[in-house]
């Protein structure tokens, strides 16, 4: 169990470096992924929105069931979208 366990950190890992290449390689990519994360954090199904739009506008393509690593970025985009409202 221990190992299949190390097998899916190491995917989320190694989807998190490939999500952060994206983005060095396309930077707009922060700002845009910040401002769909402050239009739907609110709502009830936030992550399949963010997750769609993100889809839809960027070349960061989260599938319908969502990895681990997706589930954090999204995680984190909300939590900045909130940070950022609540300075306002």
């Amino acid at each position: 169990m221990l190992s299949a366990d190390v097998i899916n950190k190491e995917r989320a890992i190694n989807e998190m470096a490939l999500l952060i290449r994206k983005i060095y390689s396309e930077p707009e990519i922060c700002s845009i992924s910040l401002a769909i994360a402050a239009k739907h954090y609110n709502a009830s199904n936030a992550h399949i929105l963010i997750a769609d739009e993100l889809s839809a506008t960027t070349n960061i393509k989260i599938p319908v069931e969502h990895s681990e690593a997706d589930t954090l970025f999204i995680d984190l985009l909300i939590d900045m979208a909130k940070d950022a409202n609540a300075l306002y």
